[in-house]
């Protein structure tokens, strides 16, 4: 393998897979973490900042707390209210604010502030989690739509025309939330969303936490703040160039009360907010506005050369969006990766990318991997990708697949339609979690209520919720997806043997 090339301020050094995961269970967190900053690995994965060096000082020197002169988040009146307006207008909002607590806090606040407590809310099935605890939390009934399944098996664009019906059959519905980009990359039609909600007079809120950069280049999808979304929460974190755990809630309108928004901000906020998380957004911030046009433009080419160069595989597949059916608009910085022709599963080509070529990928789904790509990406990454694909198709013509051979039709792969079905509800969120519980074993689970979430995680999406009934079709595709081996999350039992269920 030829040697890294240098990163901004970074010395990566080659180190075997088998030396960085098989690191002692005594070293600590942060030996663990310099040695993956170390390592030869590259990070087709969050944050968006590629762990470059962005001229950001010793966070111990700046690690403070509400003092003199520094300002108070949650009465913010000088330093921070200055740096929130230096958001607003950067992002296209009327009032931005800084979110500590990731996304997650400003779906909360959000849901909060636009619901009233027991009230109805029509949101994607595919939310995350996040949005399922403010229905848990305002004893919200959620009433779900369910985006259709692209051709290449991803849950694609929730159309116009299915939230018109929704609020055409239920005038109780108090706000609507979607999801644009999904974790995949897809889009929805937002501004014919925003048309609908308005006629029918509720606000419309988008979870667009993957799209941070769409305001910066017209090669991504318009931002749903440009588009007449009332409320829009993105992860900083996620696309831009920010420390963990950063994002920014967008207020556009006036049909979401700001007092009721700040009241709820307060609540799910720390009250101690970092510094040192405000600083990075700041200091992305900054860069945003002295480098942003050239970063992105020469972020684009290293994109479009990269898909150009892919256009050679024969049989390893990338989404691209274009003519997809279910897909409105596609970010294609979000590189989505199949080589199910090669009889690989997700998790194969995961396996392989990561083990043999060193290449950390975001995700690995039934029959495909993520590749996340931000603006602070290098070339030698992109070039890193694009021959270890053709090197694996290469190396399947003599049968032999980076080891693996397992034909994808044993490998029983998964799809989306039955990963994300909409159980029959048989009580809200809330009440389940509140009614008494017993603990049976999953496979004898049919039929009952659960009173837990099943989620795939990444990316955070309930299979199943409490208060919905473990349909047998359901359960078997949960049994399905444990014995695969991917990411299955939200049951109190680690082993994911046993499910808590209502007792009744």
């Amino acid at each position: 393998m030829k040697s890294p090339e240098k990163a901004e301020g970074v010395n990566r050094i080659v180190k075997s897979p088998e030396e960085f995961t098989n690191s002692s269970p005594q070293s600590s967190l942060l030996e663990r973490l310099k040695e993956y900053s170390h390592s030869d690995f590259y990070p087709f994965h969050m944050p968006g900042h590629k762990q470059a060096d962005l001229d950001f000082p010793n966070p111990w020197s700046v690690d403070i707390t509400e003092i003199e002169g520094f300002d108070n988040l949650h009465h913010a009146e000088g330093i921070l209210q200055d740096l929130q307006r230096e958001a607003a207008r950067l992002f296209g909002a009327e009032k931005s604010f800084l979110l500590i607590n990731g996304s997650t806090c400003g779906l909360l606040a959000a849901v909060s502030a636009c619901v009233k407590r027991g009230g109805k809310l029509l949101m994607s099935r595919n939310c995350h989690k996040s949005v399922y605890h403010g229905v848990y939390l305002r004893d919200i009934t959620p009433v779900y739509a369910i985006p259709p399944v692209t051709e290449f098996g991803i849950m694609g664009s929730l159309p116009p025309e299915a939230v018109e019906e929704a609020l055409t059959k239920d005038a109780d519905i108090q706000a609507v939330l979607v999801v644009s980009p999904t974790y995949d990359g897809v889009v929805s039609d937002i501004e014919g969303i925003t048309e609908v909600c308005h006629r029918h007079g509720v606000p419309l809120i988008v979870d667009e936490a993957h799209g941070a950069h769409f305001p910066f280049s017209e090669q991504f999808p318009a931002s749903a703040v440009k588009l007449g979304a009332d409320v829009v929460v993105q992860s900083l974190h996620k696309t831009l160039p920010a420390f963990t755990q950063t994002a920014l809630l967008h207020l556009c309108s006036h049909r979401v009360e700001e007092g009721r928004l700040k009241q709820f901000l307060g609540i799910f906020q720390s009250s101690s907010p970092s510094y040192l998380l405000m600083a990075s957004m700041e200091r992305c911030m900054t860069l945003l506005h002295q480098e942003g046009p050239k970063r992105f433009l020469d972020f684009h080419l290293l994109l479009k050369d990269f898909y150009k160069k892919c256009q050679g595989l024969s049989r390893i597949r990338l989404f691209s969006g274009q003519g997809e059916a279910h897909c409105f608009d596609y970010d294609y910085s979000k590189i989505l990766i199949s080589a199910a022709s090669l009889g690989l599963s997700g998790q194969d080509l995961y396996r392989i990318l990561l083990d043999k070529y060193h290449l950390q990928m975001e995700m690995a789904s039934g029959h495909y991997v993520l590749a996340l790509t931000s603006l602070m990406d290098r070339a030698e990454g992109f070039h890193r990708l694009a021959e270890a694909l053709f090197q694996i198709e290469a190396e399947s013509a003599l049968g032999r697949p980076g080891g693996i051979t397992k034909a994808m039709e044993d490998a029983d792969i998964i799809s989306s339609e039955e990963l994300y079905q909409i159980p029959h509800q048989t009580m809200t969120i809330t009440r389940a979690l509140e009614l008494p519980g017993k603990v049976v074993p999953l496979e004898a689970s049919g039929g009952a209520t659960s009173r837990e979430f099943i989620y795939l995680y990444p990316p955070g999406i309930p299979l199943l919720a409490p208060g919905e009934q473990i349909e047998d079709r359901l359960l078997h595709t949960i049994l399905r997806i444990r014995e695969s081996g991917l990411s299955l999350k939200g049951l109190s039992d680690m082993t994911n043997t046993r499910i808590n269920i209502v007792n009744s």
